[in-house]
């Protein structure tokens, strides 16, 4: 089994940035696609990014394309998501997710295409 444990979340002004971590026990993750999701009050759980396993490939959400990056630390266990420039829109309760799978694929941008879930970080961006 995989736990998966997010931090850094917190209250920011618009055009600011956050780093929300990661971190992930129970198996190394180092072979494991990542994703991180967002779900704001009374919306669906978005797509934000994902990083495969293997080869390093990642992939973004339209309305954070330029402005997030994904990366991970594989001797920490840990994946990062870093927030630059960020927009009130981006408030939101952010996920990290998992899959066994070490390759990105069209499931990587849904919630389905992953099998473990953190519990989840508040994001709040004022304007």
């Amino acid at each position: 089994q995989v736990q998966l444990v997010e931090s850094g979340g917190g209250l920011v002004q618009a055009g600011g940035s956050l780093r929300l971590s990661c971190a992930a026990s129970g198996r190394t993750v180092s072979y494991y696609a990542m994703g991180w999701f967002r779900q704001a009050p009374g919306k669906e759980r978005e797509f934000v990014a994902a990083r495969a396993g293997i080869g390093g490939s990642t992939y973004y959400g339209d309305s954070v394309k330029g402005r997030f990056t994904i990366s991970r630390d594989n001797a920490k266990n840990t994946v990062y998501l870093q927030m630059n420039s960020l927009k009130p829109e981006d408030t939101a309760v952010y996920y990290c997710a998992a899959d066994a799978s070490p390759f990105l694929s069209p499931d990587s941008a849904t919630p389905k295409g992953y099998g473990y879930w953190g519990q989840g970080t508040q994001v709040t961006v004022s304007s």
